[in-house]
């Protein structure tokens, strides 16, 4: 009987933490034929992505009193704690096709990209007609990024016929955006709100990146014609539940409210997690850097400031959601800030109320006076709740211990760079690269705005 509760305490993989990147990572795994345990500390998914419900619990996590009546029914608020907004076209909307995640998760649109340029909100040309009338560029420079735009959506890094004499790989983007001859105000929008670099260092590497950067935002942005963003109804806390979901649907288990007593090593590789006193067996270990303190490095500081607002925000077209960056030469600084704008409309707020969350790379020992010009586009504001984190880093790749830990979350408002490392993560732990089948499958999720 004892051999047969042993081998009952052996997986193939051990995950700790219910993160939106472990969650994927398990569902991913266990879809694959891996027998697979899932451990976490705290008593709901989502770990420091966490999506807080109902509203009471944002205010006891921030250990703020309230909140005041006029914040309407608590149980009608969803709160993400890291809000990120999906590319329609983008890698993380393929992962829920490959996996078929998405039949558990509806989208509603985001309804419009907004760029700060000289102290006002502009909104960044979805439509041809949009692009005719947008005052971020004069009549030729239109011209020019029409032309632009074209050559992105027909590169083909497979095909040179379609390279029209650039060398992708030896050309700068500066270069690039010279040879369409550009002007700033078109380079800033171009590089910041529609290739989404978040510093200026991409203008002296290699354009290949942008172009397929610009490309998959124009074509996730021919998926809906207004915008190139969705974002699930009820906030992200469905989506690491989803993928909890097709974890258990093949064998994987979950136990959370656990405390992790520790990791068991043996000859520098991972052996076992002790749990409250029982010993787990497995072959590999994936987590987030919580876990393993001593295994990461601090690259950095994030700050995210979450505002309550009972209105839309000033300048956006009464836009029930929407995104809003503010470049970093705007304000002299390293990197952009980034606003996303959620509300009722994604059944994540009270009716007419609106969730705004401004989030920066921290660059100097004043982080919130960092984000104040951000701050200052939603006034006024009913309530606000900071945080300020460390960007942690695996400091190995794990081939060695078996022990995988993902990055912390950055303060970029969309998913693809989260879902670079979660590609690199699993290509690490299966030594296989992540594909994501054919591009006809990545036709179907539903969206109420299709």
């Amino acid at each position: 009987m004892s051999g047969e509760a042993d081998k009952m305490q052996e997986y193939d993989i051990i995950v700790l933490g219910t993160g939106l990147k472990e969650c994927i990572l398990s569902g991913l795994m266990s879809q694959s034929g891996k027998k697979v345990l899932h451990i976490d500390k705290n008593p709901y998914y989502g770990g420091e992505s966490a999506c807080l419900s109902p509203l009471e619990e944002l205010y006891k996590n921030f250990k703020v009193r309230g909140p005041a009546k006029s914040m309407g029914r608590g149980k009608e608020w969803n709160v993400d704690l890291i809000p990120k907004f999906f590319l329609a076209n983008g890698q993380l909307v393929k992962i829920l096709v490959h996996t078929d995640v998405t039949r558990y998760l509806d989208f509603r649109l985001i309804e419009g990209s907004y760029i700060y340029k000289a102290g006002k909100v502009h909104k960044v040309p979805a439509t041809e007609e949009e692009a005719h009338a947008s005052d971020l560029m004069g009549m030729f420079d239109k011209r020019r990024f029409r032309k632009l735009l074209l050559f992105a959506l027909n590169f083909d890094a497979r095909n040179p016929r379609t390279y029209q004499d650039v060398d992708p790989d030896k050309t700068t983007t500066r270069d690039l955006f010279c040879r369409f001859d550009l002007g700033l105000d078109v380079i800033e929008f171009t590089g910041h709100a529609i290739a989404l670099h978040s510093t200026e260092s991409y203008l002296d590497q290699p354009c290949v990146e942008t172009i397929k950067r610009i490309k998959l935002y124009s074509e996730s942005l021919a998926r809906h014609n207004t915008s190139p963003y969705i974002y699930p109804v009820y906030g992200l806390g469905e989506l690491p539940q989803g993928f909890a979901r097709l974890s258990a649907e093949y064998g994987g288990t979950f136990l959370l409210n656990r405390a992790v007593d520790e990791i068991v090593m043996d000859n520098g590789k991972v052996k076992a997690v002790k749990s409250e006193g029982k010993l787990f067996h497995c072959k590999q270990l994936i987590c987030d850097p919580s876990y393993v303190p001593n295994r990461v490095r601090k690259v950095g500081r994030v700050i995210r400031v979450i505002c309550l607002l009972n209105h839309p925000v000033k300048n956006t077209h009464e836009a029930n959601s929407c995104q809003i960056i503010i470049p970093q030469t705007q304000l002299n600084r390293k990197s952009d800030i980034f606003i996303s704008v959620v509300s009722y409309a994604h059944n994540v707020a009270s009716d007419g109320m609106y969730i705004a969350t401004v989030s920066t790379t921290v660059e100097t020992s004043n982080p919130e006076k960092e984000v104040q010009p951000g701050l200052e586009l939603l006034e006024p504001i009913m309530q606000k709740f900071v945080s300020v984190s460390n960007q942690l880093v695996p400091n190995e790749d794990g081939k060695k211990s078996q022990i995988f830990v993902s990055r912390s979350y950055d303060a970029t408002d969309h998913f693809e760079t989260e879902c670079e490392d979660i590609k690199d993560m699993y290509h690490r732990i299966t030594g296989a690269e992540l594909c994501l089948g054919g591009s006809e499958r990545h036709q179907s999720y539903n969206s109420d705005d299709d």
